[in-house]
């Protein structure tokens, strides 16, 4: 009898320590500083090779200096995937590794500051099978290129590091552990963990850095005298200076049609024309809304076979015939293209190199889709409606802009970008002044008004400033190639639409309240590019020109 209750026992054992055994074969820890240091992260001021670590290479302490190396080597008991399996035992490897990554936790001086869940594609597969070590390059003097750059620029420049790291001495501490996103979120155990105390060097600036840039003569603008917290943009110029806020160009703010500020960086001024990226977009819609006001394109529901004849080109289906302009406007159109996957056929970087970017969309396949039912964001579609006012204004596309636009604004020096068929491109790139781009948003500010002559039918500005998405939680909303956004200060909101660009580049036209906001940057392909832009809104400018 006893036998049989130890053998029960022993089964029992055997099937509950079976659901958490590896799913994959880690490899075998034979270093004696990984055994020593297991489930522990240290930090290294050079690259070293595993091998070669000595325990007088980690560092405790260190001078924080951006342009210095900052490395830190994970040493873990196991694989991610086998951490993985912990936490659901009844996905595959492959199903976790799709589902699941490493959870990051930045902590300064005892306080969570940024905790990131590293995207699923971040890292080789065949590694978070098998390894039980990690080198992340956090800093590169060398610029290393590595998802732990991008990640630490987060955390530093986008969420909150650069204020919390400020003069003085800090500890930083280092947390990871494994995530699993299913029908939830689940977090499992701590992997490894680690501090380094970093002593931060006081940045000298100057008065003149700080000091509120008067407004010069000429602006083409009425000046305003109403007053606004001139404290707070001391406190922006500030951050600026110190280089907290980066690659800031220009900030210039509009109330009640008049210049409240105006202020250059980075040597750059009034006369520089700033590349604002994918701010052009906005442009193809008021250039679509003026030409169907003047009669060249009866409205935006026509259908693409109205335009082209489709059937030349490949993939050929009746639900590519019945794509309208308004999907092109947004970004719903049903063509298989997403700027966001790198793996999406009609990624706009596969456009780039071809001949002719027109026919490339054109033979672009089509999703199952329905035009104007699912968002993603297609610069290449834009293009298209470039192309279809092209063909429909009188002496082209590049004269009628002048013409119709750009002239009743007074906005005589800016440069387009081409497509190969030297047709304006209007996927982004236009270059202009600041102020010139504040008159555009002052342009739909007035519903489409500009010195008592009608540019842009009232009813157009009204379309482009509606959110046609408002079932989608993975952002707040998306007009006629606006953006809508929705800026917090204390326990207000702002509703805006706006332009924007790579790089941190803004036009923002408040819904509510006569402002006006361009800010001009030029932190391309940066991750904190515009969580930056929009911390300077909210903290700053909000706060300083809104009256309560």
């Amino acid at each position: 009898m006893k036998s049989i209750l130890v053998f029960v026992l022993l089964l029992s054992f055997g099937l509950s320590s079976g659901q958490s055994k590896n799913v994959a074969e880690p490899n075998v820890i034979l270093q004696p500083i990984h055994k020593k240091y297991i489930n522990k992260i240290i930090f290294l001021d050079k690259v070293i090779a595993p091998d070669q670590i000595k325990e007088s290479d980690f560092l405790k302490t260190m001078v924080f200096q951006e342009d210095k190396d900052l490395d830190i080597r994970v040493f873990m008991d196991n694989s991610l995937v086998n951490y993985l399996h912990q936490i659901d035992p009844s996905l595959s490897s492959d199903e976790l590794l799709k589902k699941g990554n490493y959870q990051f936790n930045f902590y300064v001086d005892e306080k969570l500051i940024y905790t990131e869940n590293l995207n699923t594609g971040a890292g080789l597969p065949e590694d978070k099978k098998k390894k039980t070590t990690l080198r992340i390059p956090l800093l590169s003097s060398k610029n290393e290129d590595s998802w732990g750059k991008y990640m630490w620029m987060r955390f530093y420049l986008g969420n909150g590091g650069i204020d919390a790291l400020e003069e003085g001495n800090h500890l930083l501490k280092i947390e990871i552990k494994p995530y699993l996103k299913t029908s939830s979120l689940k977090v499992g155990n701590t992997i490894a963990a680690g501090e380094i105390q970093l002593k931060v060097p006081h940045k000298s600036i100057s008065e003149q850095q700080i000091a509120i840039q008067k407004i010069q003569p000429d602006s083409g603008w009425k000046v305003s005298d109403e007053k606004f917290d001139q404290e707070k943009i001391r406190l922006l110029n500030t951050k600026i200076a110190e280089n907290r806020f980066r690659d800031i160009t220009s900030i210039v703010i509009i109330k009640n049609e008049k210049l409240l500020l105006e202020e250059y960086f980075s040597q750059s001024g009034r006369d520089s024309l700033q590349d604002t990226r994918s701010v052009g977009k906005s442009f193809a819609s008021a250039l679509m809304g003026i030409a169907i006001k003047d009669g060249y394109i009866k409205n935006e529901n026509l259908i693409l076979k109205e335009f082209y004849d489709l059937k030349p080109f490949k993939n050929y289906s009746s639900h590519k015939d019945s794509i309208t302009i308004k999907s092109l406007l947004t970004m719903s159109s049903g063509f298989d293209g997403n700027d966001m996957d790198e793996e999406s056929p009609g990624n706009e970087e596969n456009m780039y190199p071809t001949e002719n970017w027109v026919k490339f969309i054109l033979d672009l396949p089509t999703t199952e889709n329905k035009p104007g039912k699912s968002w993603s964001y297609f610069t290449a579609g834009v293009v298209l409606t470039g192309d279809i006012l092209d063909k429909k204004v009188p002496k082209g596309l590049q004269n009628y802009a002048g013409k119709k636009l750009f002239q009743p604004l007074g906005i005589t020096n800016y440069k387009w970008q081409f497509t190969p068929q030297h047709r304006p491109s209007l996927a982004g790139g236009l270059r202009m002044r600041t102020l010139d781009f504040a008159k555009f948003g002052q342009l739909y500010k007035n519903n489409g008004m500009w010195n008592g002559q009608n540019i842009i039918d009232k009813n157009w500005v009204k379309k482009s400033f509606t959110n046609y998405f408002t079932d989608n939680p993975d952002f707040e909303g998306y007009g006629y190639l606006f953006w809508r956004k929705v800026y917090k200060v204390g326990n207000q909101n702002f509703e805006a639409y706006q332009s924007s660009g790579n790089g941190g580049n803004k036009i923002i036209i408040f819904t509510e309240i006569p402002v006006v906001i361009v800010i001009t940057a030029k932190a391309y392909n940066r991750p904190y590019a515009h969580l930056q832009a929009d911390k300077i809104v909210e903290e700053y400018l909000l706060p300083a020109v809104h009256n309560k």
